[in-house]
């Protein structure tokens, strides 16, 4: 036994330890993290609610109920993200968002645009790839791009005019992704078997096969009985391991996006090969007609044993064996990290598209979110903005960096992974993006940059009149839907027909059916109501091929003083392959300036010019920007001009409608070490033909 004043030095020594590491996590997060670049795999459901999740919602119900046991255990092993939202209640607008880092009100994939080419602009694969990652994506796509005047919701016109990745314009390996595997069309992921008739299904498109891509090669023709989750969990896996044995010193990105439980509820062929990892689970074979181990049983046919009960309907037995195969998919792959070392090294982020869908694309067989509840505690369904429609199930993973067993309860959007997965590289978000870091608050549950969590989305429909949603909403007319949260509140609004509705007001913090609107009730919330709507005009900019009732309003201006003309600037020293933001990390330089100036900060780096436009008069307002290298401006939160991916040094020209008064400007300029930076902002206007942005326009 050790004596005293020995164990009380050990003591001492051991909390000092603690006490140092304590602080090198906090300064660590602070500055963001500066460790080694991880492996990223990004998994992504469709058509999975909030309330499919075991943790999050199955585990609590009494009676008919599914479970997840492997992503029970990841999440366990992580972090449960139980406010992270989609930027809109529908596949194609909230996987363009995710991929672009940008939210609704700046993509120009937005409302029921399936197969609109994702922008050529930053993705999560180029900044990844910008990072040295080795890029992957795998499963459903649904943005590679239509034939000028092709549209999903016309079925008698020829939708699809391109037919090969020579042809589409946004196909993966175009946006970022150096190899491709999976469902390109977004009516291919209806069925879940490319290479075999379902004859059940309840119509011609849903009882034929699909075609499946592996780069420039169409391969359906080898997937005899491939399950479409099983395939694309079998191939993520070889893919691994092949990368892990040419390429061992490259970090990896796996965007695996499965198109299951959503569509048509087609259940695997056999149960779930024993084991997993490497060894075991889930294999590929690479045979014609014998691509994976699972192709030996019947099509359609087998239903998980704890889920064959004689009570449960055959949708429901279905729905849920889909729902048991993805999680056990999420066991398999998470143990071959085990298997292969590199568990530590690899960041697994788990979440899903948008809210559960009422389909089974079944002949004379119905089925609807209900039977499970799979909406969670909430109303609304797939195609709503109430909380069931847009609130996620998400999990993050990274054993030995993010801490076991908690909770994230602030708010989140799928574009802010873009930052999140920049900042894990070691690089800085692009200027464009609307995201945030979620790092901080995941690794250390420290405070953050507050996430922009935005939603707009149109549709005809109503709100299912379901017996547990609330009245309110039972039936409710969708229309035009908008929603964001500001200063702790959700403001919702349905059915808009101009930007004079109100906001509905909700704590979705304690009023989870949104039942208690807050608007109007005290002073706050009617403060709050003014608040919102100004902001919802700040932060976007109209989409001309979705036009929403407020796109003619003038940005309101803000209420602040500022006295000295000019600019406030701030310089960053670096190397950067895009024009950055930065929130956490102290600048290099900075000063004040009368004007625009190209000359100020490092000879390479970014300089950050910031303050107040002084706008004359009401109305709308031309910007022109003409630069010889890559910048980024913005008025409040709106994305005024990219001049950054792909931008040419040519004149970029756009409009906006303002309010008089002052709004915020902030442009940020690319500084690559070449001589003579040219930077010129002119506008023009209603009092004022077009001329230089200068001091007596600007305060700061």
């Amino acid at each position: 036994m050790l004596p005293f004043s020995a164990k009380h030095s050990h003591l001492m020594a051991h909390l000092h330890r603690i006490y140092l590491l304590a602080l090198l996590v906090a300064a660590q997060v602070a500055m963001g993290y500066n460790g080694p670049k991880p492996n990223i795999i990004l998994i992504f459901t469709d058509d999975m609610g909030y309330g499919d999740l075991g943790v999050f919602h199955q585990n609590e119900r009494v009676g008919k109920r599914h479970s997840t046991p492997n992503l029970d255990r990841f999440a366990e092993e992580g972090v449960q993200l139980r406010r992270h939202y989609c930027p809109a209640p529908v596949c194609a607008p909230s996987r363009a968002s995710l991929l672009s880092g940008l939210h609704q009100g700046h993509m120009e994939v937005r409302n029921n645009e399936f197969d609109k080419a994702l922008p050529d602009n930053h993705t999560l694969g180029t900044v990844l790839q910008g990072a040295g990652y080795r890029t992957l994506h795998v499963g459903k796509y649904g943005l590679q791009g239509l034939r000028p005047g092709g549209s999903e919701g016309n079925p008698s016109e020829k939708k699809d005019a391109f037919s090969n990745p020579g042809e589409w314009p946004a196909y993966p390996t175009k946006r970022g992704f150096d190899e491709y595997y999976g469902y390109v069309r977004h009516v291919d992921g209806h069925v879940h078997y490319p290479n075999n008739e379902w004859p059940i299904g309840n119509s011609d498109s849903h009882r034929t096969g699909k075609e499946v891509w592996h780069d420039n090669e169409e391969v359906s023709a080898s997937l005899d009985k491939c399950y479409t989750t099983d395939l694309f969990t079998a191939f993520t896996k070889k893919w691994i391991v092949d990368h892990r044995r040419e390429n061992a010193g490259q970090p990896f990105f796996i965007y695996l996006a499965y198109d299951t439980p959503h569509a048509a509820l087609q259940v695997p062929t056999q149960a779930y090969p024993e084991g997993g990892g490497l060894n075991g689970g889930l294999q590929w074979i690479g045979d014609h007609g014998r691509m994976i181990n699972t192709v030996s049983g019947e099509i359609d046919s087998w239903i998980h044993p704890e889920y064959r009960n004689t009570e449960w309907s055959n949708v429901e037995r279905r729905f849920a064996t889909m729902v048991r195969r993805i999680d056990s998919c999420v066991g398999d792959l998470t143990q071959l990290l085990d298997d292969l070392g590199i568990e530590e090294d690899t960041l697994v982020v788990f979440t899903n598209d948008n809210g559960p869908l009422a389909v089974s694309y079944i002949e004379g067989e119905p089925f609807t979110p209900i039977h499970f509840q799979s909406y969670g505690p909430f109303d609304g369904e797939k195609r709503d903005i109430w909380e069931g429609g847009i609130r996620m199930p998400a999990l993050a993973r990274w054993p030995g960096t993010i801490p076991k067993g908690r909770m994230d309860h602030t708010p989140s959007q799928f574009h802010d992974w873009m930052a999140t997965f920049a900042d894990a590289a070691g690089l800085p978000t692009p200027a464009i993006s609307d995201g945030v870091s979620l790092l901080p608050s995941l690794i250390a549950n420290v405070e953050r940059q507050t996430s922009t969590v935005y939603i707009e989305y149109q549709n005809g429909g109503r709100t299912p009149g379901y017996a547990d949603f609330h009245p309110t909403h039972r039936n409710r007319p969708r229309g035009e839907m908008q929603a964001l949260f500001m200063e702790g509140y959700k403001g919702v609004r349905v059915n808009i027909e101009s930007h004079a509705d109100a906001f509905e007001i909700f704590d979705v913090k304690s009023d989870l059916k949104e039942t208690r609107n807050l608007a109007g009730t005290s002073d706050y919330f009617v403060g709050l109501q003014q608040r919102m709507k100004d902001r919802s005009l700040q932060l976007r900019r109209p989409n001309a091929d979705n036009p929403r009732p407020y796109d003619s309003e003038l940005v309101p201006s803000v209420d602040v003083e500022a006295s000295r003309p000019g600019l406030g600037w701030k310089g960053y020293k670096g190397n950067f392959p895009w024009v950055p933001k930065f929130w956490n990390k102290n600048p290099d330089q900075l000063g004040a300036a009368k004007g625009l100036n190209a000359s100020l900060g490092p000879d390479e780096g970014v300089v950050m010019f910031s303050g107040y436009i002084e706008v004359p008069e009401d109305g709308e307002y031309a910007f022109y920007l003409n630069s010889n290298t890559k910048a980024v401006v913005r008025i409040h939160e709106a994305l005024l001009i990219d001049a950054d991916f792909g931008y040419e040094k040519s004149e970029i020209t756009t409009k906006i409608r303002l309010e008089k008064g002052r709004h915020p400007i902030a442009i940020h300029l690319l500084k690559s070490g070449e001589p003579g930076p040219m930077l010129k902002v002119d506008w023009s206007g209603p009092p004022f033909k077009r001329k230089a942005l200068a001091t007596d326009s600007l305060v700061h």
